[in-house]
């Protein structure tokens, strides 16, 4: 079994630290602080880009993402350094949200700029948004799946340390690219260089999937992985490319 690493430890304890704190006050309060708002929310805070990282919905989802730290992010925190991996990991974490935030501006301006087209003004579209309350004709304008995209990126908010874990992945995956992987409803040994990429089409097909079919989608941040995924793909590259960083830093 492998050692947990010092600096992976003490993230996981931050994120039950955050986990148990989030049950003792209340999910309500401690999302409305913390979780990822969409940036035009009355609840968006700036240090939510960081803050989300340590929040989880429940817990098998913080048992799968420490789970999922443990086991790969140990490995790389031992090939990069303690400073490295961790600006690797947050910066993977906030690429994933900004991606994720990127797509709901777009969902929410697309609708928004057909209702404004329609006569609705946007400032009051705004106001009634903010009251957690719609307007009933938005939808026979939208249609459905229009309609609940654009309410899901205004309400709803992100938690979770998956696209961090997500650019972890990848990295293991350039860095151990034979190593054999398997999940635990599927126990057949599959290398990182096929697991990981595998991982990475199933959550994009689940997420355009979930946008064009399903409206508000699965519940799952599927684009928030594969943004997490993106920036550990372009950093591993540039590190590779300039041998020089590839130096641990401590």
């Amino acid at each position: 079994m492998m050692r947990i690493t010092e600096t992976v430890k003490q993230l996981i304890i931050i994120n039950i630290i955050f986990f148990v704190g989030t049950l003792i006050i209340g999910p309500q309060v401690a999302y409305s602080y913390l979780a990822m708002h969409f940036p035009e929310n009355p609840d968006f805070q700036v240090w939510q880009l960081v803050t989300h990282m340590f929040m989880h919905g429940g817990i098998s989802h913080i048992l799968f993402n420490m789970f999922g730290l443990w086991m790969f992010g140990s490995t790389l925190e031992q090939h990069f350094g303690a400073k490295k991996f961790l600006f690797f990991y947050f910066s993977c974490g906030i690429g994933a949200s900004l991606l994720n935030i990127g797509l709901d501006y777009y969902l929410f301006y697309d609708a928004t700029s057909i209702l404004v087209e329609n006569g609705f003004d946007k400032t009051e579209i705004m106001s009634i948004l903010s009251q957690g309350k719609v307007d009933t004709r938005w939808e026979d304008i939208l249609g459905p799946i229009k309609h609940s995209n654009m309410v899901s990126s205004y309400i709803t908010s992100a938690v979770g340390a998956s696209g961090a874990l997500y650019g972890v992945l990848v990295a293991y995956a350039f860095m151990f690219p034979n190593a054999e992987l398997m999940m635990l409803f599927f126990p057949i040994p599959i290398k990182a260089k096929y697991f990981i990429p595998g991982l990475l089409a199933m959550d994009l097909f689940l997420g355009v999937r979930g946008q064009a079919v399903l409206g508000a989608g699965d519940g799952i941040g599927h684009f928030a992985h594969l943004g997490g995924a993106l920036v550990g793909i372009l950093m591993m590259w540039y590190w590779k490319k300039n041998q020089f960083n590839n130096n641990r830093w401590d």
